[in-house]
This record gives structure tokens, sequence and C-alpha cells, in this order.
């Protein structure tokens, strides 16, 4: 009886010495460790994403022409549209320029901005990172911001030598200063707890009492600036539900973020010029 009890007790026995001797180890050994595991792994998943990238071209290939020929029509009207904005941009960029050059001011450039594939999505209620196929060897630093087509998508938070980890915006652990757009009065935003298969949404607090917000009346919130990590006026949702705190002097709400972050292929990564 001993015996069976001591064999069914075995496996949790070699477990818990397992644990005690990582536990006892110093913690430079394993944190080299943990960053080696990280590297050695990083190739086979830069490798999946090239091939789910290799299997799409091939699914491209298999769609008739009458489809390809639709396609290639809306593609026309997308790049005209395109080259509309191009030179509206580039009118602007050259009265800035004008400007700029008549009242004596310095031309600020700060940012980068490093396309990057999206190789893998770690999602859970508490933590939401995606890793980017771009690290040290593109000059990816840490602490950049990552944005998308509809705004923020988030910050570096680690670079490897190939890979880097981007903590998404409806993270619970992220938090930056917002405004709502026309207002210059800054709010504190967060992540909120999202379910993995639910719409992602934030927190904001701090709201000043006399704005006021639904569903059939959403505000956008845009990035104000402070703290130097994103540039202002970037989207990061709409808030549609604005209640007095318990304090009474501010509200807080909810924010509704963009449904793409959970299926984000591609992010743009802004890398500060000073850092680059």
């Amino acid at each position: 009886m001993f015996h069976r009890r001591f064999d069914q007790a075995k496996p949790f026995l070699t477990l818990g010495i397992l644990v005690a001797v990582w536990l006892l180890l110093p913690v430079a050994f394993k944190a080299v460790v943990r960053v080696s595991f990280f590297e050695l792994e990083a190739p086979v998943e830069t490798a999946a994403s090239y091939t789910r990238d290799l299997q799409e071209f091939w699914g491209l290939r298999l769609h008739t022409n009458q489809e390809l020929i639709e396609a290639g029509r809306d593609l026309a009207r997308l790049n005209a549209a395109y080259e509309l904005r191009i030179q509206e941009n580039a009118a602007l960029r050259g009265e800035i320029e004008r400007l700029e050059s008549l009242l004596r001011l310095p031309s600020f450039k700060e940012f980068k901005s490093e396309p990057a594939r999206v190789v893998r999505r770690d999602f859970s209620a508490w933590w939401q990172y995606i890793i980017i196929r771009k690290g040290r060897n593109f000059g990816i630093t840490e602490g950049s911001p990552v944005v998308f087509t509809g705004g923020v998508a988030g910050r570096v938070v680690k670079v490897n030598a190939y890979t880097s980890t981007v903590e998404l915006i409806s993270s619970p652990t992220m938090r930056l200063a917002a405004v709502v757009e026309g207002d210059d009065r800054p709010m504190s935003y967060q992540g909120g707890v999202n379910d993995s298969f639910a719409p992602p949404i934030g927190i904001v607090e701090y709201v000043p009492s006399d704005i006021y917000a639904s569903k059939r009346s959403r505000k956008r919130l845009v990035s104000s600036g402070l703290g130097g990590v994103f540039p202002p006026g970037l989207t990061i949702g709409h808030i549609v539900k604005a209640e007095p705190s318990p304090d009474g002097l501010f509200k807080s709400g909810e924010v509704e973020l963009d449904d793409r972050l959970s299926t984000l292929t591609e992010v743009t990564v802004l890398i500060p010029v000073g850092q680059e």
C-alpha cells in the first residue's frame, strides 16, 4: 500500500524538487536561461510567419480571373484616393516648412516609421501582447510607440535580436495620458480586463464632469502627447459611457477600442530619431 501511494506521489515530488531547485538558482542565471530560450524559439516562430505569408500568396493565386479583375478595380480606386491624399499631404508639408522658415521655428521630426509583420499573438484576460518580426536588427527600441490604421496599437516592451514584444493598448497594465478630441484637459486611460473572444475595451478616469458620452453620442479619445511616448492626436478609442466617480469631482467611463486589435497582421513602430 505504501509503495503504491509513493508511486502515485512521485510525479508531484519530482515537480516540487524541480520548482525548489529553480527558485534557489541565482537570478542572473535564470535571466540568461530565459533570454536564451526566447532567442532559440524566435527563429521557429519567424519561419512559421513567413510560411503563412507564402500560403496566403499561393491561396490568392487560386482566385478566378473575374475575381482578380474586380480586386484590381477596387485597388485602382484606392490608389487614386491615396494619390490624392499624398498630394494633399505634400502641399501641407510644404506650407508647414514655409511657415517654419518665415517664423524661424525649428523643424521637429521626432520619429522614423518602421513597418513590421505580426508573428504571434498572446491574449488573456490579464495581458494582451503581440510578437513582431523585427528587433534590434532594425533599430527597434524599448518604449517605442506602435500604431496601425486604427490609431494606437501599443508600445514595445521587450526587444530581442530579431523579434520584439508589443503590449497592446487593450492590456490592463497599459496606461497613458489622453484627451477628448477638441478638448485639451488631460485624463488617464488604462486597458481593461478583456476576454479572449470579446471586443476590446479600456477604462478612462479623471474625465471632466461636463463631458457626456454614451453609445449614441461617442467621444473620440486621442493621445495627449504628455509623457513623451506617443505623439499627440492618435486615436485610442471612443468613450461610450461616462459616469460620476465616487469623489463626485470627475467621471470615469468605458472606452470602446478598435475590433481589429485582435486580428492585427501588420503594425508600424515609431522609432524615436534620437534613440535610433
